[in-house]
């Protein structure tokens, strides 16, 4: 099998392999990231309201996402976003989203639910003598969250918010189903052009594991600090 390997097919693409395919993934991935810890973390404050509206609001978001296949979510925003646009704006044609925004705003609402559930973990560890001591001395409920809790929370919740961040890189690759050019899509143009698809997959997959693996072996590092500290 390896006899009829071409090895030079990957020197070939390898500029536009990572120029084009390896950037759209991880800007995605670095924005995705970024909305979603904002947004699930405030889903994870909704969660841990007093106020039962918005306790049964964040819950039915969390558990209905979760429950979802992410691939039918990502074709549900594709191809819906346009038509949301366009009752929101009030025009008369879909909107034009693009497939970048669609994929971002997909990924963004989607991981929320997941980085609301590490983040609503992290809130509830932080001792509650901390944020009674907080209020007595008169601090409102937004400075306890902003100086006090949230602090702690991203602390000890930073290993976890990575690897689903790791989870996060590697479900972009699912963005191929919408033909949109990141790594695997680039890949898998280059394979089906020169008829070698075993060496692209292939090539892919290694870098997909060496980069996850690295990045899952720093985050190994960074809990072990953190449980030191």
């Amino acid at each position: 099998m390896l006899s009829n390997f071409d090895f030079d097919v990957i020197a070939r693409s390898w500029g536009y392999l990572f120029r084009e395919g390896m950037t759209f993934t991880l800007t995605l991935t670095g924005l995705a990231a970024l909305s979603g810890i904002i947004l699930g973390t405030l889903i994870a404050m909704m969660r841990l309201s007093p106020f039962v509206v918005l306790q049964k609001i964040a819950a039915t978001y969390v558990n209905l996402i979760r429950s979802l296949p992410l691939v039918l979510v990502i074709f549900w925003f594709y191809f819906l976003l346009p038509y949301i646009g366009q009752w929101v704006t009030g025009s008369e044609r879909p909107m034009q989203v693009g497939a970048f925004m669609s994929a971002l705003v997909t990924f963004s609402l989607f991981e929320a639910a997941y980085f609301a559930e590490i983040m609503r973990a992290g809130i509830q560890a932080v001792p509650k003598g901390q944020v009674g001591a907080a209020q007595a001395l008169g601090m409102r409920y937004h400075q306890v969250m902003g100086y006090i809790v949230l602090p702690q929370a991203f602390r000890s919740m930073s290993p976890l918010l990575l690897t689903q961040a790791i989870v996060l890189f590697q479900d972009t690759s699912l963005v191929y189903v919408l033909s949109i050019t990141d790594f695997l899509g680039a890949a898998s143009k280059i394979a089906q052009r020169d008829g070698r698809l075993v060496e692209m997959y292939i090539f892919a997959a290694i870098v997909y594991f060496v980069i996850s693996y690295g990045a899952s072996w720093l985050v190994k590092r960074l809990q072990r600090r953190t449980a030191i500290a």
